[in-house]
């Protein structure tokens, strides 16, 4: 972040006089780009490629330009908290501004002919047509923007009738309505649901703002933070918009932001906007000292409302009284001992207001259209890249591309036309286009069937080929295309003085406004949840529903038209694939390139944007924290009455209540629409909020500050929080406090398990605890271990469940939650434990109630048990550590196996998956149908028969001693046998990505093997 700090928007630097000049030993950046016209020499390249950290850290001290009499520092003048108060003379520049500017749009409007547009169905008051049961109801199942026919055509009457206005400056320019998008309404939210949620710009705990004084600069009251953006990309251009005062040309750097808090605790701003990752820094510096807060909101209210039309960006919430924030533009040279001098702001607004002319006077058409070719190329060259406008017209304001004076009609004089270059909003282009998505969608999906096919019919050649072309024919349409070309008449329009440099930069101000504000509200919830974060976007990622894309910071439609039309015309765009490869979850490719990445042993954050792997988290450490609460408060209870409790209390409709306590619906970032409008959605929407919540405060603050969230929540009461939390120990501590070691002596039972602390290294202080994990259900109850390991069974379950989410969500930064459970279910599955279990020998130390004291062979699942109750024991008699470190030497390192042998899915699973590849369209899928063939042996041990069939063919067969085992058997003596192309793909893909791997694992395994022969050689 060091590095940003110098670059920031100061992208040009000036020498224009003895007063100018570059500061000795800065340069300029490489990506500079100075317009022709301009009497400065070009930038001196690059004499160093990095700076000292201490260099960077130093902010450049700043100046103002010169008063002259419109503002007065004498301390006699002062009122309040100022250090400088505007004059009678800038009180008439603010009048003249308002009366020629501030007002121009007002009265254009008002001079022109009322339109009343025809009504629609989505004009109806939203009080009546999306009444809070239609939002809130469960049992209707209808929401505030269904998606019926009925409304589409709605959407199309609102498209015809916003194309229908009489006002509209062409038919290919989208202007901003209030409270409007493109195809419509942009809240259909009930009135219920209008009143809360970020979404609504509503910010829980935001305070009204006492109104500024206007005429003074308020230094004693607003803290003042300079805007960068990196990388500048996009944000530099050949043609900036310059200031000249004083013999110097002052350049637009970008913004400076006056808060009326400070910006404490709140994380860099990062937002994606055509395709590229920015930063957006807010750097505190000392004020420039001359201005006054009416000046500032004179020109944000020309800027924000009549240029770029911004009208839904509201900064001031609910509350009334001031802005929330004001702004600054900053137009600066650099001094020779490295400050800089910021043009004063009535200096800017004297710049606007002379530069507020006729772009082709009508009284001079006629001489300028004389004018020799090389004075209007010139003149046209100056033009380009600055915004104009057309008082009153739809949209207003225009950026100019080209200007030509070319006269088709010798007889008439017509002004010269002005040519924009825009973007069609993706409604209304092919990307918006019901007939092309429908296409589109079944072109990919013959395309895929294909791929995964293993012989291509020419017939299905041609049809994709036909699809691809029809494609094609609809994008090259004129009425479809995205890019358009504007020419427009300039007869009306007026020049602004400002570039699209200023735009650009001004519709980042909108995402950092949000971000500031949803960050200071976030400091109410921490009162809410008794938990400060310190990696506050931590938080924000917990509250972030998958539904949510910060792109603009307010309605999406308002900010893609004023970039169209007021932007730079040709942004340079990142790599899409670069951020959805992150994103993109569907599809078996996806699955197989996702689950095909080893975990990081150096783990860097995880790339996506959303609550789900917090969830993900946060439901293991609810699971276990309910779970090891039940068990100690209820000693007596069996393993299926607290398995009940758990249920009740982990449940999504019990969570939404919690959730609810905490008020995390008025957090929660989701985007505006159908998503979460009915009831139901949304309180599972919470629930997951307040389990990825959980997860966050488990990550940042340890196990101890979660259980006290979710205890403080779970009771009301403070006695029964009292009871919950302070839990007893376990009956058999309570029996010996200390330790019981000393009865190995007097017990051949416990004798007998010090062998298997020696082998494993871990010695139990209560040993009898040990002893009651290794006691099968079979045997009685007991004095030595109080019982069987059932109930220890279902404790080392959630133990087991929370180790190993844990080191999955830290290892596996780019997996979905999903992903993360299919490779939990093949890490804590009776498979796997019972492998583990006996690589330990745990069977050989198994309490039965077999008298003949003869080796038992254990079933999978009594292994698994064992194992399970052995994890429980652990946990009781030390802690969580030592899981975690069992877990790492006998669980983690199995994964590199299962990831490269694909054993992350189960056979039954992949067989389904491989016969979905090869459906035939148009046709329902052809899905693996099991068949019992045959049932034999005894009711107590019986083997059953099975087949599998695909397209009426038996592909597979199974035995095992349950129908599901057999169906398992079955599925991997298909996937075997059968020649699915998805499965060589999948084979050839591994392959080549973990060569060297596969090498070694098998190398390993040979070895095993062969020292498993010998041995048994030996033993005979």
């Amino acid at each position: 972040n060091l590095f940003f700090l110098s670059a920031d928007m100061s992208f040009h630097r000036d020498s224009g006089g003895p007063r100018g000049g570059m500061p000795p030993g800065q340069h300029s950046s490489p990506q500079t780009f100075r317009p022709t016209n301009m009497r400065t020499p070009p930038p001196q390249p690059h004499a160093e490629e990095e700076k000292d950290e201490d260099d960077l850290l130093k902010p450049a001290w700043i100046r103002c330009t010169h008063a002259e009499s419109y503002y007065s520092n004498d301390p006699m003048d002062q009122v309040g908290d100022s250090t400088v108060v505007g004059t009678s003379k800038l009180r008439e520049l603010y009048e003249r501004f308002e009366e020629e500017l501030g007002k121009r749009q007002e009265r254009a409007k008002e001079a022109r002919p009322k339109w009343e547009p025809p009504i629609t169905k989505l004009d109806e008051d939203p009080d009546d047509s999306s009444s809070d049961s239609d939002c809130e109801s469960d049992e209707d199942g209808s929401s505030c923007s269904s998606s019926s026919d009925s409304e589409v055509f709605d959407v199309i009457a609102e498209i015809k009738r916003k194309k229908a206005h009489p006002d509209r400056l062409h038919e290919e320019l989208w202007y901003n309505d209030p409270g409007q998008m493109n195809d419509g309404p942009l809240c259909k939210c009930s009135a219920k649901a209008r009143r809360t949620g970020i979404r609504h710009s509503i910010y829980p705990g935001e305070e009204p703002v006492k109104p500024c004084r206007p005429m003074s600069n308020n230094a004693g009251k607003l803290f003042h933070y300079r805007i960068t953006v990196s990388p500048p990309t996009n944000f530099l251009t050949d043609r900036p918009t310059v200031i000249e005062y004083d013999d110097h040309e002052y350049l637009f750097e970008g913004f400076s932001l006056f808060s009326h808090t400070p910006l404490t605790s709140i994380p860099l701003c990062r937002v994606i906007r055509f395709n590229i990752d920015y930063t957006i820094h807010f750097i505190e510096e000392m004020a420039p000292e001359n201005y006054c807060v009416r000046g500032l909101e004179l020109f944000a209210s020309y800027l924000f409302q009549d240029i770029l039309e911004l009208y839904d960006w509201n900064l001031k919430g609910e509350a009334s009284g001031c802005q929330q924030f004001h702004f600054m533009p900053r137009f600066v040279r650099f001094l020779p001992d490295g400050g800089k001098e910021v043009l004063s702001m009535h200096q800017v607004l004297l710049y606007l207001l002379c530069s507020s002319k006729a772009l082709v006077p009508e009284e001079e058409i006629a001489d300028m259209l004389q004018w020799e070719q090389l004075d209007w190329q010139k003149y046209a060259e100056e033009c380009k890249g600055m915004i104009v406008t057309n008082p009153g017209m739809k949209p207003s304001s225009v950026r100019i591309d080209q200007l030509d004076r070319e006269q088709f009609n010798p007889d008439v004089i017509t002004f010269p036309i002005i040519v924009h270059f825009g973007i069609r909003p993706a409604q209304l282009s092919y990307a918006g286009d019901p007939q092309y998505q429908k296409l589109w969608k079944s072109y990919v999906k013959l395309r895929h069937l294909l791929a995964n096919s293993p012989k291509v019919k020419k017939l299905d050649k041609q049809k994709l080929s036909q699809r691809e072309e029809a494609l094609q024919k609809i994008r090259q349409k004129n009425t479809m295309r995205r890019e358009v070309t504007v020419e427009l008449s300039s007869q009306g329009f007026w020049k602004s003085g400002i570039r699209s440099d200023v735009c650009q930069h001004a519709m980042m101000l909108p995402v950092l406004t949000h971000h500031i504000r949803y960050h200071q509200c976030l400091m109410h919830l921490d009162e809410l949840i008794g938990y400060v974060f310190k990696e506050r976007c931590l938080l924000q990622l917990a509250m972030t529903h998958p539904s949510h894309h910060l792109n603009f910071g307010m309605n999406p439609d308002h900010a893609r038209n004023s970039l169209s039309n007021c932007g730079i015309r040709q942004p340079k765009y990142g790599d899409r694939k670069a951020h959805q490869m992150y994103m993109r979850k569907k599809g078996i490719n996806t699955l197989i390139n996702i689950m095909s990445r080893l975990g990081q042993d150096d783990p860097s954050p995880s790339r996506i944007n959303h609550n789900e792997r917090l969830e993900f988290l946060g439901d293991a450490v609810v699971e276990f924290l309910t779970s090891v609460h039940l068990y100690y408060l209820f000693p007596s209870l069996e393993e299926g009455g607290l398995a009940t409790y758990r249920t009740a209390i982990v449940q999504n409709q019990h969570l939404a209540m919690l959730a609810k306590k905490l008020e995390l619906d008025r957090f929660m970032l989701y985007a505006h629409g159908p998503d979460l409008c009915r009831e139901s959605d949304l309180r599972h929407a919470m629930a997951n909020c307040f389990e990825a919540l959980i997860g966050a405060v488990y990550l940042e603050g340890g196990l101890d500050e979660a259980r006290l969230l979710f205890g403080r929540l779970l009771f009301n009461s403070e006695d029964l929080r009292e009871v919950w939390l302070n839990y007893p120990a376990h009956p058999l501590q309570v029996q010996e406090p200390q330790t019981d070691r000393q009865l190995i002596e007097t017990s051949p039972v416990l004798q007998k398990l010090t062998s298997f602390e020696d082998s494993i290294g871990v010695f139990f202080t209560h040993v009898r605890l040990l002893a009651r994990a290794f006691t099968l259900r079979t045997v009685g109850f007991n004095h030595l271990t109080l019982g069987h390991n059932q109930r220890m069974e279902f404790l080392g379950d959630s133990i087991m469940q929370l180790v190993a989410t844990e080191y999955l969500f830290i290892h596996f930064p780019d997996h979905h939650e999903g992903h993360l459970t299919l490779l939990r279910s093949s890490l804590v599955n009776n498979r796997t434990q019972a492998k583990v279990a006996e690589e330990l020998g745990m069977q050989e130390f198994a309490i039965t109630n077999d008298k003949t004291k003869r080796p038992v062979a254990l079933r999978t699942k009594t292994l698994a048990d064992l194992l399970e109750s052995f994890i429980a024991a652990l946990y009781i008699d030390k802690d969580l550590e030592y899981v975690h470190t069992f877990m790492n030497v006998c669980f983690f390192p199995r994964l590199k196996e299962f990831i490269l042998n694909q054993d992350w899915n189960d056979p039954k699973s992949q067989l389904q998956q491989c016969c979905l590849t090869l459906r035939t369209e148009g046709k329902e899928p052809d899905i693996p149908l099991y068949k019992t063939l045959q049932t034999v042996g005894p009711s107590h041990a019986r083997t059953y028969t099975v087949a599998v069939y695909f397209k009426g063919e038996r592909i597979g067969c199974g035995k095992g001693p349950s129908i599901q085992q057999a169906e398992m058997g079955a599925a991997m003596d298909a996937l075997e046998k059968y020649n699915f192309p998805q499965m060589a793909h999948q084979k050839r893909f591994i392959e080549r990505k973990y060569r060297q791997e596969l090498k070694e694992m098998r190398r390993e395994r040979e070895r095993q093997e062969k020292e498993s022969d010998e041995a048994e050689e030996c033993r005979k």
